[in-house]
């Protein structure tokens, strides 16, 4: 295998993980639908059960500390934050030739929910 070709397949490896933590972020990242639960409701709900235990059937025991160790599991990955900006930046940085090397269309990207202006920024027009 020549220095080329080892480069030019370390250099898909590089862009394909850029461009797979970018969408991944997007998709961490998306807002959901209904009220926004904050570390303080998710707390005030663990402290709920808490109290609710106490006096619970075994039954009802169960579920409460099912859905205890839900809202414990949800209050951890509240505090991964994930760096947006930062990815934006690495995968405007490489989406051009990725795009290029893998055939995506504009269209392609908009259609998994990158942003016409992140595309835009990145060299990627519709006409691609």
């Amino acid at each position: 295998m020549s220095d080329e070709h080892k480069a030019a397949l370390a250099k898909g490896r590089v862009e394909g993980r850029v461009v797979r933590e970018f969408l991944e972020g997007m998709r961490a990242t998306k807002p959901k639908r209904g009220r926004k639960r904050t570390a303080e409701t998710v707390t005030a709900r663990i402290e709920t059960i808490d109290a609710e235990l106490k006096f619970a059937s075994p039954i009802d025991e169960l579920l409460l500390v099912q859905e205890r160790r839900n809202l414990r599991s949800e209050l951890e990955s509240m505090s991964d934050t994930i760096d947006m900006k930062q990815l934006e930046a690495e995968f405007v940085a490489v989406a051009k030739s990725y795009s290029q090397s893998k055939q995506i269309s504009y269209q392609s990207w908009r259609d998994v929910g990158v942003e016409a202006s992140v595309l835009k920024a990145a060299g990627i027009s519709r006409s691609d």
